[in-house]
């Protein structure tokens, strides 16, 4: 039976799946998600680990949706907050249609437990070289061979993200290997998350930019207040750090840190919105947030069953 909404009559063989991009951290995943989608749902900067949380974003075709999950970067975790992003990475296994393993060329490493588990899975791969704008085309074949070794029966497509190369055959790939299903989310949807979490993602990568060492990592954003007007949008949120030390950097001397911060986070949102905002932004010192279970939750994080 066909479906309908608003817009559309949906098709008997429409297609559409969830293809979650997994790989180590700073390989490029999210510009390759941004790249997909069309827009700017990730944000990126050259640090790793820039990405916390599993970050969804929808392309919809008149026959197909496709629904692309950027995820954080394969690590050995350190402290409570890298084991829930390394949880969002093993639980994305069990939804995936497709699995976009993203390595950069030349890349030889690799977690060898994860790979057997997505082998064991039997769910569509598609091994993606990335970068290859940097390599000569025998590095980028050797790269090929030694990853269809890893992966042999993975579809192998090598991509620049930053440059837009082969992106096309990528997708055309991808929605290929869609199953048929009727569509998860409302045809007219981009993403799955709400427009707090972009601001404080926006927000986090001025100061991954911006602010050295430790500090990016020790910094969460939260948005307290969202108004929306005609022609303004007032936002106001909080930073919070793990140490008073940290607080001081933040601000800066005089606070020209933090000013410059707000200008600069401002300036993107702005961009993102296409609207003016105001921004206000507070610091605060919450101990050693990142291995508190009770903090974690309280800025969102799901962290499961203990």
């Amino acid at each position: 039976m066909n479906m309908e909404n608003e817009h559309n009559i949906i098709p008997p063989d429409h297609k559409a799946g969830f293809v979650n991009l997994i790989g180590n951290p700073n390989v490029g995943k999210s510009t390759l998600m941004n790249q997909l989608v069309g827009e700017k749902i990730s944000i990126m900067t050259s640090k790793a680990q820039t990405t916390r949380h599993r970050i969804k974003g929808i392309v919809n075709g008149d026959d197909f949706q496709i629904v692309y999950s950027d995820l954080p970067g394969v690590l050995d975790p350190a402290y409570m907050m890298q084991k829930m992003m390394m949880k969002f990475v093993i639980d994305s296994l069990q939804d995936a249609d497709i699995i976009l393993y993203l390595i950069e060329c030349g890349e030889t490493r690799y977690n060898a437990e994860l790979v057997e588990k997505i082998k064991t899975l039997g769910r569509p791969v598609v091994l993606v070289i990335n970068k290859i704008d940097k390599f000569t085309e025998e590095q980028t074949e050797a790269s090929r061979t030694f990853w269809q070794e890893v992966f042999p029966d993975a579809d192998v497509i090598a991509v620049s993200a930053l440059k837009g190369t082969n992106i096309d055959k990528l997708r055309d790939r991808i929605v290929a290997l869609l199953p048929i299903c009727p569509p998860y989310f409302p045809k007219d949807a981009l993403t799955d998350r709400p427009m707090r979490f972009f601001v404080s993602e926006l927000i986090r990568e001025q100061i991954l930019l911006q602010y050295k060492k430790e500090i990016p990592y020790s910094v969460e954003v939260v948005v307290d207040s969202y108004k929306e007007d005609e022609n303004l949008v007032r936002i106001g949120a909080t930073l919070y750090v793990e140490r008073d030390t940290q607080k001081a950097i933040i601000i800066g001397s005089k606070g020209v840190a933090i000013k410059k911060l707000g200008t600069d986070a401002r300036a993107s949102i702005e961009d993102f919105l296409q609207k003016h905002i105001f921004l206000d932004l507070s610091v605060k010192v919450l101990k050693d947030w990142r291995n508190s279970e009770l903090s974690m939750r309280r800025f969102g994080y799901d962290l499961g069953e203990n």
